[in-house]
Order: structure tokens, then C-alpha cells, then sequence
């Protein structure tokens, strides 16, 4: 997910669109898309989300399908992540970087098969990056000819539904149960006989799955999914709750912890990378990052008082100096106290106490450990 638009344009709609206006929908210029921000609130949606569950049209999302041989390769060599020991039915998260290391977009790969015993591989990417990955893409088809590469977007619909009951209360739509699937799994299967992938993935901190559908299906399995969590306190939800919920769970958003500035190391996302034994766009330059330590950290800190630190605040240190900038923040609705993420200077990371200048002023900060919020065990 990236920031909202603020040129005017055309927007594109997702086949969840009319349902959303009609829906009552607040609906925003985001990525291209026009998407719904909220429905009846922000707040109330996302502790639906935490509590019951929490639908997510996330169709804007690209999906860029992979077939045939040596597309395991080509991944691999896109990607930080390994891809050629990936399983027919993993999932992976993962990084499109440029030369210098620069990340150019996270991503989710997964290794399907279909009914027919078809191999392939899908790659989500996010949307206001789509078309540039794309392009990115291209040049390397040239050294894997028998790989078919395919935009996949346009065709299908994503659905994300997020939260404790999630799995429990829609596992009897599928002929297949999702809970049966481990986190970071995906299987095909079919919802009253219609073929969809279902994926145990989210980005809200909560148990949960997202749902490939053809387009032409997406109202039905939206409405169906609605239907059978009405009783349990399923609602349909907007941009503003997935992104107070991945903040919360400290998840980082392209375009504000992520871009093509920042390197995995600095982002924090070590795990995402494999650098042993495999060779990767970016490689050499994520290594010597390693080596010799980032120079900036991410890190989490809570503002003292009330007012939220938003997005390009300067993070200070204890004698005044500007040693970063908040990337995400705001209030959070399952704490009950201001969050934020910043980028600071690594001398500085480690210490406790900061200050941050909201609008002018300066507001105390205590660092914490990421994320703020981990869901009950259990």
C-alpha cells in the first residue's frame, strides 16, 4: 500500500466499486484507484477487525502471474528472497530492489497449482508501483524465453478478511478449509464451485486470508463472506483501518518506511533477505549494508501526551539535534495513546527518550520495542 493521490485524474475502479458507493462508502483517490477510505468509521472498523473480523477491498493491489520453466529463476534473481526452494503452496515476503539496494517494492510471491496440476508463480505488488515493476520486469524475460509473464490485475479481484474470527466463521464457504493452511500458505480452491485463491496472509496483525477471485465473481464472494460473519460482527472496511492496523503491528508501508532511499537493512527487514549463496538485483549493495551497518534504523516511539506525530515530523534527540523524521503515525485505537515509526540516525537509535517538534512544538517521545500491538496467543 502507498499514499493517497492529490492530482486530479481518472481513477480506476475496482469490480467492488458500485458495491462500495452504494454501500455508503467514503471514497478517496488512492493509487490510481478510487477506494473507499471508510464506511461507518475509521475507529469502529478497525476494532471490528481486531475483534471480529473486518473486510478489505484490496483489489487495487497488482498481481503479476509467472508460467513456465525457469520462472522460479527469474523470481530469484528479482527478488531477496529465495524463490527457487519455495513449495507449491508457499508464500513469500520479499523485495524488488534496484542496484544500489534501493527498494523499489515489498511484494508477496507465491508457487501455485491449479486443478489441473499447472505450476505457477504470483506476484502481489503494491499498487502505485505496479506499472513501474512491470517495466522492471521486461528487460529480464529476454533471458528466460520459455517464462510467461502476465498482468493479471485487471482480471481479478482481491479480497482481505482480517481478524480472530475470520478463519472459524468462513472456513464452511470453501471446499477447501483455510485453517488447515499454515501462516504464509496458499492453496487453490473453489467457493461454490468458482476457482479462488486463498492465501493465509494480511496486513492488519491479525489472523486471516486474502482471496484471489475472477473479477466477475468479487461481489458474490464479497457478499457471501459478509453474510456469513453478519451475526459474529463481520463489516466491510476502508483504507483508514488497514493502515492505523498495520501500524499498529508495525508493518512497513511503501512510500513512508519503504522507497527507493532505504535499503532492507535500514527498513529492518533482514529476515527478507537471503544473501547467501544466490546471486539477486541489489545483492552487493544490501550486503555491504549489512557489513558495515545501516546508518539510519527504524525504530517505534510513543509521544507523550495527546497530539499524534504525523508522517515528516523531525525526530530530535535529547539535546535538540534533528537526527530523523517520523515515517508513520498517529492514534491507536487498541492502546489508546499515540504510535509512530521513525528513520533515525543509528548513533542515536539506541537511546530512550526524544523529542518531537509537532506543528512547532516540541513533544517528549519514549522509544519502544516494534511492533506496538501482537495479537492474543492462542
Amino acid at each position: 500500500m502507498s499514499q493517497a493521490d492529490s492530482s486530479p485524474q481518472t481513477y480506476a475502479q475496482t469490480p467492488l466499486g458500485d458495491w462500495h458507493r452504494s454501500g455508503g462508502a467514503k471514497m478517496v483517490p488512492f493509487a490510481g484507484y478510487e477506494m473507499p477510505i471508510q464506511y461507518e468509521s475509521i475507529v469502529s472498523e478497525h476494532h471490528a477487525c481486531r475483534n471480529a473480523a473486518a473486510l478489505f477491498d484490496v483489489s487495487h493491489m497488482g498481481r503479476l502471474r509467472f508460467d513456465g520453466d525457469g520462472s522460479e529463476a527469474l523470481l530469484d534473481r528479482l527478488l531477496t528472497r529465495r524463490v527457487t526452494d519455495l513449495p507449491v503452496g508457499g508464500v513469500r515476503y520479499g523485495m524488488v530492489c534496484n542496484q544500489d539496494g534501493g527498494i523499489l517494492d515489498d511484494v508477496l510471491v507465491s508457487h501455485l497449482k491449479t486443478p489441473s496440476e499447472t505450476r505457477y508463480h504470483l506476484l502481489v505488488v503494491n499498487a502505485s508501483n505496479r506499472e513501474k515493476i512491470v517495466e522492471w520486469i521486461k528487460p529480464l524475460l529476454d533471458d528466460f524465453p520459455r517464462v510467461t509473464f502476465s498482468d493479471r490485475t485487471e482480471l481479478t479481484a482481491m479480497i482481505a478478511v482480517q481478524g480472530p474470527l475470520a478463519m472459524e466463521t468462513c472456513k464452511r464457504l470453501f471446499s477447501f478449509d483455510p485453517s488447515r493452511l499454515k501462516y504464509y500458505q496458499a492453496r487453490i480452491t473453489d467457493q461454490f464451485s468458482k476457482p479462488v485463491i486463498v492465501s493465509r496472509t494480511g496486513y492488519t496483525g491479525e489472523d486471516g486470508f486474502e482471496l484471489v477471485v475472477r473479477a466477475e465473481e468479487a461481489t458474490r464472494v464479497w457478499e457471501n463472506l459478509l453474510l456469513a460473519g453478519r451475526d459474529v460482527g463481520f463489516v466491510p472496511a476502508g483504507l483508514g483501518a488497514r493502515d492505523t492496523l498495520r501500524m499498529e503491528a508495525a508493518m512497513p508501508l511503501y512510500g513512508h518506511e519503504l522507497d527507493e532511499t532505504v535499503d532492507p537493512i535500514t527498513a529492518g527487514l533482514n529476515f527478507a533477505c537471503n544473501l547467501e549463496d544466490r546471486d539477486f538485483i541489489g545483492r552487493d549493495a544490501i550486503a555491504a549494508v549489512k557489513s558495515a551497518g545501516p546508518r539510519r534504523v527504524r525504530i517505534g516511539l510513543l509521544p507523550g501526551g495527546r497530539r499524534p506525530a504525523r508522517e515528516g515530523c523531525d525526530v530530535l534527540s535529547s539535546d535538540g539535534q534533528v537526527i530523523g523524521k517520523i515515517t508513520s503515525g498517529g492514534p491507536s485505537p487498541t492502546l489508546g495513546f499515540p504510535i509512530a515509526m521513525a528513520m533515525v540516525d543509528a548513533e542515536h537509535a539506541t537511546a530512550s527518550e526524544f523529542e518531537i517538534d509537532i506543528r512547532g512544538k516540541r513533544s517528549p517521545a519514549t522509544r519502544t520495542k516494534l511492533p506496538f500491538y501482537r495479537r492474543p496467543q492462542k
